[in-house]
């Protein structure tokens, strides 16, 4: 796994969400969904990687792909609503974003799922989050991306000729919101540079996987 390059600036922060109101962007897209960016939204975003990279029990998995079993190709944990959170600083971060979208449809945000890409060659295929709740309701997903930037690209189920790519960075957040889940699909894409890892955290409602 290629290294993460810390910044020097930032280091020894202690890890916590910033403000959100009106420092998110949103882009409106195509069936009433729509995409909230919050570029640098965590402060002290090198130790919460750290942190997370060297305590959380990843885990590695195998599923099902047609008639074979295949490694997925990333790590994974969860967090579910009665489990502590491997830092205190993403139960901060759960508040704030419970508090900035409480009028919207699909909240509040309850797990916290986690993904370590260790390199360019770990990804998630195109898909939507459409296990429970979000096959037939609105509902929200939120991102906050850690570690070295990678593409998240999302396209709509009915048009694949046009992708939207956007580059989450270090500390970024996306929230995919609307209809996102069952009207589009979202991708991380394996990438031939050479890529140091990176921590997505996606903080979930109940009812959506």
């Amino acid at each position: 796994m290629t290294a993460f390059q810390a910044s020097l600036l930032t280091r020894d922060d202690e890890p916590h969400p910033g403000p959100l109101g009106d420092t998110v962007h949103r882009t409106p897209l195509a069936h009433r969904a729509w995409i909230d960016l919050r570029p640098g939204w965590f402060t002290g975003a090198d130790g919460l990687f750290e942190h997370l990279l060297e305590t959380v029990p990843w885990r590695a998995e195998r599923r099902h792909m047609y008639d074979r079993v295949v490694d997925v190709p990333r790590l994974l944990a969860f967090y579910g609503e009665n489990d502590p959170l491997p830092h205190p600083a993403l139960n901060e971060a759960l508040r704030t974003l419970n508090a900035h979208y409480a009028n919207e449809p699909g909240w509040p945000f309850r797990t916290a799922g986690l993904c370590l890409y260790r390199d360019g060659r770990d990804s998630v295929a195109w898909h939507g989050d459409t296990l429970g709740r979000g096959a037939t309701e609105d509902t929200m997903v939120a991102i906050l991306s850690l570690g070295t930037p990678r593409i998240l690209a999302l396209r709509p189920r009915d048009d694949h000729r046009r992708p939207i790519r956007r580059t989450l960075g270090h500390g970024d957040l996306l929230v995919m919101g609307g209809t996102c889940q069952r009207t589009w699909e979202h991708a991380v894409p394996k990438t031939t540079r050479p890529t140091g890892p990176r921590i997505s955290v996606q903080f979930r409602p109940r009812g959506v996987r």
